[in-house]
């Protein structure tokens, strides 16, 4: 993708009493109504692989399309239970998202999301978590 531009990412997840709170440094195009932001995330394990994560946000849809060490996809859009897999050297699954609140905001290179849902690994429900997402175009200096 051209014309890709930096930015700040901070995605705060909740899971089951735990807090994750990740800032990365990545980069972002406006394709129409349609915001794609890359970024590495931080290496986890032993192995330090790469996984490279890039999200789609657009309309009232989240996308998030993992490449690397980890391999996955989930799609996110209110009150819709979606497809999706997570692929790893460890383990392999199919898995499910049902999402019960979604809100999104976009303006040019920045944007703000909000979203929770049930995920489900094999048909089985697994857990609920609530995500908050903010993405902050970096100035030209």
């Amino acid at each position: 993708m051209s014309n890709m531009r930096p930015v700040q990412i901070r995605l705060h997840s909740r899971y089951e009493g735990e807090d994750v709170l990740q800032e990365m440094q990545g980069e972002a195009v406006l394709k129409g109504p349609v915001l794609y932001v890359r970024y590495e995330e931080p290496q986890i394990g032993p192995e330090g692989g790469i996984t490279r994560t890039t999200l789609k946000l657009g309309g009232q849809s989240i996308k998030i399309i993992r490449h690397g060490e980890v391999e996955s996809e989930q799609t996110f859009e209110l009150n819709r239970k979606l497809p999706g897999f997570y692929r790893s050297p460890y383990m392999s699954f199919a898995l499910s998202t049902h999402t019960q609140e979604l809100e999104l905001s976009i303006q040019g290179l920045s944007a703000r999301a909000a979203w929770s849902y049930d995920f489900y690994r094999f048909d089985e429900e697994s857990g609920h978590f609530a995500i908050s997402l903010h993405i902050q175009e970096e100035p030209i200096s």
